[in-house]
């Protein structure tokens, strides 16, 4: 009797342990360490309103009770995705007023948006967006996955602060072309130009950890660095890899300050630029900067995403565990 309660009492064990859910991550021990400047560009899911213009003596987009950084969605119950086809459905319309569906804080609601002619030609109110383009820092890429992480925050429409919800995009080839400094209370930025003819990849997610998709190029594989755990990560003496200058990737000293392992949270590290031709090319941490791989020792550990807008030598990063589990989803 005990023996068959016994064998009853393995089976059930062995059971348990077979449906226990399997939560192994599957990005590579060693990736990638980016550190090229890209160009991208994203179309969003929707129209985005970014303003409102007078018409005659009306504003149609504020009588409509629509605020900036709604997103249209439907146009008299039919799906838009774009510009084109907003301006199909004004053109299909009574020309009188649209029935609108759109977002606001991820809920749902309609209005009706009166239409004005001037002059023969039909008047919204509404300035609109249906895609967004910049430049930032290639994090990583994973050799096992082909999957890459670039930016190490979310992507934003600048106007409304809107963060852009990924219908498609690319990433691309770019070169810096010249530097703005950051001054205290004024971040600086790198100006460059974009190839949009030399593709590196497309871009599937836009994240408070970065933006993410599948790399295209071929991948060189010479500059694989360990993935560091929290645990490993250590204050002290590091580097980010960027480009100052035409295509060139360097390799620039920090003082990393303080960690701490906050999962939602793009501000993990914070860090100060100890390094004098840094410093004295830039002023600090800019704009375009964002995704800059932080190295430390033979680890890759995080990505450069914010400046301490007040003190822009110093500056924060993301974990780089974050980015790939991110970049996993």
């Amino acid at each position: 009797m005990f023996f068959k309660k016994f064998k009853s009492f393995i089976a059930i064990l062995l059971v348990a342990t077979f449906i226990m859910p399997n939560y192994v991550l599957a990005y590579s021990k060693y990736i990638v360490a980016g550190g090229e400047n890209i160009g991208l560009q994203i179309n969003n899911k929707g129209i985005i309103i970014a303003g409102f213009y007078k018409v005659n003596d009306s504003y149609p987009g504020y009588d409509a009770n629509l605020n900036k950084g709604d997103t249209i969605i439907k146009v008299d119950d039919k799906n838009v995705n774009s510009i084109d086809d907003f301006i199909t459905s004004i053109e299909n319309s009574n020309k009188t007023n649209l029935k609108l569906t759109y977002k606001r804080n991820n809920k749902q609601m309609t209005t009706n948006l009166n239409l004005i002619t001037v002059d023969g030609v039909v008047k919204t109110g509404l300035y609109v967006k249906d895609m967004v383009s910049g430049i930032g820092t290639l994090t990583f890429i994973d050799p096992g996955t082909k999957l890459y992480g670039a930016l190490g925050h979310e992507v934003l429409e600048s106007q409304t602060g809107t963060m852009i919800n990924v219908k498609d995009g690319k990433i691309y080839n770019s070169t810096v072309t010249g530097i703005e400094r950051s001054t205290r209370g004024e971040p600086g930025s790198k100006i460059a130009d974009v190839n949009s003819n030399i593709v590196y990849g497309n871009i599937k997610e836009n994240t408070i950890s970065g933006i993410f998709g599948n790399y295209t190029k071929e991948i060189n594989k010479d500059s694989l660095y360990k993935v560091a755990d929290y645990e490993e990560i250590k204050t002290g003496n590091a580097k980010i890899i960027t480009v100052l200058e035409d295509n060139l990737k360097k390799t620039y000293d920090i003082n990393i300050l303080k960690v701490n392992n906050d999962k939602n949270s793009n501000k993990n590290i914070l860090f100060e630029i100890t390094d004098e031709e840094l410093l004295n090319k830039t002023g600090g941490v800019i704009q375009g900067m964002s995704g800059s791989p932080i190295i430390q020792g033979d680890n890759i550990i995080g990505a450069v995403t914010n400046v301490v807008v007040n003190s822009p030598e110093k500056g924060y990063g993301i974990l780089i565990t974050s980015m790939l589990e991110e970049a996993e989803n």
